[in-house]
């Protein structure tokens, strides 16, 4: 990638969130705890679901698949940005910064059209019953998750391609705490007012398309839900409330920073944090805690573990 762009800027610097010393001290704290929630939080969920029997299903292999993207999108950011705020070091090179963009789009991709998938999962199972393992077969499992990874590579690099090319020639200041196209492609020496659309009609569409899919897969669940159940709702809007919740969370910010053309403020750098650091934490909390299968399963599991060390 070091042959790619012959341009001066040979590395970036990420401004990040704050230069106040104990916001550093607070905010190096916080992502350190909160990555290390989203690893043990996001392995324990695939482990449990690899080893558990009565896990083998449709659904928690969405989510399973579902766990293993939350860490790595948040892999692809945050561990530099604990790195920058220990050693206060806030240079990113080049081909790294090229390579963060691509990762965060492809992983960025990849789980929405999963979150499509598990949505669809939860429509079959509640609104066809009776077909919901002929239609959501193994065979199905597996093509979700391989279009979906198709899906992810073909959005990045659609984009990448643009942006690798771009000459940069100074001033190299991303106003971030991350390499993303908007702000890296204003520090370009030439007019990017096509190619922000570009990125508008490519991020911005799968964002709102994927939204909207979301929001109105759950309606067709919720009406569903009224219509067997003589108007009591209360059951599945518990349900399905936090993962509408976690929707809105992981979309809100891609849409505020793709569907239109680029901010000029830093708010988008904030509410990133969210995809980030929030939304992935929030993923493991909500499918366990919430969700009587997956601690059954923590607790058989548990009780392997005491068992096999001679625990009594």
């Amino acid at each position: 990638m070091d042959g790619v762009n012959d341009s001066v800027v040979s590395e970036f610097v990420l401004i990040g969130l704050s230069n106040s010393w104990k916001m550093h001290l607070f905010l190096f704290w916080f992502f350190f705890v909160f990555y290390l929630g989203i690893i043990l939080g996001n392995l324990f969920i695939v482990f449990t679901v690899i080893i558990d029997s009565h896990l083998h299903s449709p659904m928690y292999f969405l989510l399973a698949n579902l766990s293993l993207l939350d860490l790595g999108l948040s892999s692809t950011t945050v561990p530099k940005m604990i790195s920058d705020l220990y050693t206060n070091c806030k240079i990113i090179s080049f081909p790294k910064c090229m390579t963060q963009i691509f990762f965060i789009h492809v992983m960025g991709g990849v789980e929405m059209v999963l979150l499509i998938a598990m949505a669809f999962d939860r429509y079959t199972a509640i609104c066809k019953p009776l077909h919901y393992l002929t239609i959501m077969s193994s065979k199905m499992c597996v093509s979700f998750v391989v279009v979906a990874w198709i899906v992810g590579i073909i959005h990045a690099v659609s984009q990448f391609v643009f942006v690798i090319n771009l000459p940069f020639c100074g001033p190299n200041k991303v106003d971030s705490f991350y390499c993303d196209f908007p702000r890296v492609m204003k520090l370009a020496c030439v007019d990017i007012y096509k190619l922000e659309f570009v990125i508008i009609a490519n991020s911005g569409f799968i964002s709102m398309a994927t939204f909207f899919s979301l929001i109105i897969s759950y309606i067709f669940i919720l009406v569903t839900v009224w219509k067997r159940s003589s108007g009591d709702l209360s059951k599945a809007f518990f349900t399905l409330s936090a993962h509408i919740t976690v929707v809105i969370l992981f979309f809100m910010p891609c849409m505020f920073l793709y569907v239109w053309p680029f901010p000029t403020t830093s708010l988008d750098k904030y509410l990133f944090i969210v995809d980030f650091a929030i939304t992935p934490i929030l993923n493991p909390t909500i499918y366990t805690l919430r969700n009587k299968d997956m601690r059954f399963a923590m607790r058989r599991l548990g009780k392997r573990i005491v068992g096999s060390s001679g625990i009594s």
